[in-house]
């Protein structure tokens, strides 16, 4: 979600400011360096069974965040996400968020293993992929009612995307449909950045209600929720990224 150069933006109170002009020297320092680097990913647990991919986003405020997988055991959200950040030196800020709350719950932040997250994305793909169609596993915060008889206006709303997907990754997600990058809006928060959503404006509410045939369906490693929605929806997530 950027390079290994970008810099940490909007740091936390957490960090004092000379202590943090330290490490950011540091951490620059360090992405040039030939010795092995550990993977920049750390585990959530504790989480609320309604938690999103932006709440995430703001209990690790000041890290940038490149994916956000959300773990299921036997079709249940267990209130456990790794995280994946731009760069291993973040994994040590992002411990330091350890037992503190989101919300009314603490939530303990541990490292980990490359191979434990990529173990974990294929247990996830597996499960989606054996799940009877409509009934795959769903994320956290899947359970909104009436989707399928909600009234369709031209507008879906795709929630699950992974923070670094941009307008053409959209695209190729409804290659069957004509559709231009004008009609693709991602969502981003007040810092710029992606939450994981986006609105998909479609030629007419028929071809949006033949869309959702691609609701639960994979973009990469990740599968997409898709959602019934409109133009002031729309225009309301845009203008709160402004």
């Amino acid at each position: 979600m950027g390079s290994k150069r970008q810099q940490l933006t909007d740091p936390s109170p957490l960090y004092g400011g000379s202590l943090w002009s330290s490490l950011m020297y540091n951490a620059s320092s360090y992405a040039y360096t030939d010795q092995p680097s550990q993977f920049p990913v750390v585990w959530l647990h504790g989480l609320s069974f309604d938690c999103s991919e932006s709440d995430v986003s703001e209990f690790l405020h000041g890290l940038n965040i490149v994916d956000v997988l959300f773990v299921h055991r036997k079709g249940r959200f267990s209130g456990e996400a790794f995280c994946v950040l731009s760069y291993p030196l973040q994994v040590d800020f992002a411990l330091t968020r350890n037992r503190q709350n989101m919300g009314r719950r603490y939530i303990e932040v541990f490292g980990s293993k490359r191979h434990e997250y990529y173990h974990t994305v294929a247990n996830e793909v597996s499960e989606v992929r054996s799940s009877p169609p409509r009934k795959s596993i769903p994320r956290a915060r899947s359970s909104d009612d009436g989707k399928d008889v909600a009234a369709h206006t031209g507008v879906l709303r795709l929630r699950g995307l992974p923070f670094s997907a941009g307008k053409d990754d959209v695209l190729d997600f409804f290659n069957d449909f004509e559709l231009s990058e004008d009609s693709v809006h991602i969502v981003i928060n007040s810092d710029g950045r992606p939450v994981g959503e986006a609105f998909v404006e479609f030629s007419s509410a028929e071809d949006s209600k033949a869309a959702m045939v691609k609701d639960r369906m994979m973009l990469g490693s990740r599968y997409i929720e898709l959602f019934p929605s409109s133009i002031e929806e729309l225009d309301e997530a845009v203008s709160r990224g402004r």
